[in-house]
């Protein structure tokens, strides 16, 4: 081997043995803090969870490396052990880190896709609400305008099926969210593109906490109710009748109007049941099937 060669091996496992050096000294020596305490607000877990992928997506925690120990976390995130596990537990479910039985957790090799997510702290509040309606209009109006285009006449009964199933639901002083969910989901269905489907199933679990909220706020007013069912009916005529922009058009009205419906809703509606609702937001972990 080329003496210069060997001196750069050399040197460059020299320069490894410092770097986990140093990560020890940042992470397990108690004169380093990298991570924040954290507060009040959305889960705990869900904080300590987002900082530590923060860390490890920046490269300060990289693949192989090893996540400081349980009391050195508990100790720096201000949180208890449950807390800390819950948070690892998420790591893991994102395919972030493993453990490896007696030795600890370790950051995974990058995967080839990022898994999508959203920052929890953000999610109990109005504006996170109206934020995920604004994604709802982006994506169902086009779902919308393709059901319009490509829907059969099985989509069409299944589409007729989801309305009656939900006027039925309000009849009897239901919610009606899951009926609505179920709406949507037969219009993205007759769509037919897998891949705007799963989008929606992915993010059904935020949809449904934000549907609830909408839902709530509407069942207090009549009028907002009625305009709900003239929506709906406006996007299933443009939808049977294969109208593609009038159909966008309508989704993207509805859901125009429900983010100015949440907004003009009685400010004790929120301090009473709106915030409460919203925390589906934030507890949600599966997608809606």
């Amino acid at each position: 081997m080329p003496k210069g060669l060997g001196a750069g091996v050399a040197l460059d496992g020299q320069a490894q043995a410092v770097r986990l050096c140093l990560g020890c000294f940042l992470y397990d020596n108690c004169m380093s803090q990298p991570f924040t305490p954290v507060t009040s607000g959305a889960r705990l877990s869900d904080q300590v969870a987002e900082q530590l992928a923060a860390e490890i997506r920046r490269g300060g925690l990289g693949p192989g490396d090893k996540l400081p120990t349980e009391a050195r976390l508990v100790e720096q995130f201000g949180v208890s052990r449950t807390v800390v596990r819950e948070a690892v537990s998420r790591l893991k479910s994102l395919g972030l880190v493993d453990s490896r039985q007696g030795s600890g957790v370790f950051v995974q090799a990058s995967a080839s896709f990022a898994p999508l997510q959203f920052e929890a702290r953000h999610a109990a509040s109005q504006a996170a609400v109206i934020q995920m309606v604004e994604v709802r209009r982006a994506l169902e109006a086009e779902v919308a305008a393709l059901a319009a285009q490509r829907r059969s006449s099985s989509d069409i009964r299944r589409i007729r099926a989801a309305v009656k199933a939900l006027e039925a639901a309000v009849q009897r002083g239901g919610d009606g969210v899951s009926e609505d969910v179920q709406f949507h989901r037969a219009i993205a269905e007759a769509a037919d593109n897998p891949f705007l489907l799963q989008t929606l199933e992915y993010l059904g679990q935020f949809l449904h906490g934000a549907t609830q909220v909408t839902r709530a706020n509407e069942a207090r007013r009549l009028d907002f109710a009625q305009q709900v069912h003239d929506e709906h009916a406006a996007i299933v005529l443009a939808v049977e009748a294969g109208q593609p922009e009038a159909a966008r058009q309508a989704a993207a009205g509805h859901m125009g109007n429900a983010i100015a419906r949440i907004r003009s809703a009685d400010p004790a509606f929120w301090v009473q049941e709106g915030e409460r609702l919203a925390q589906a937001l934030v507890q949600a972990r599966q997608p809606a099937r």
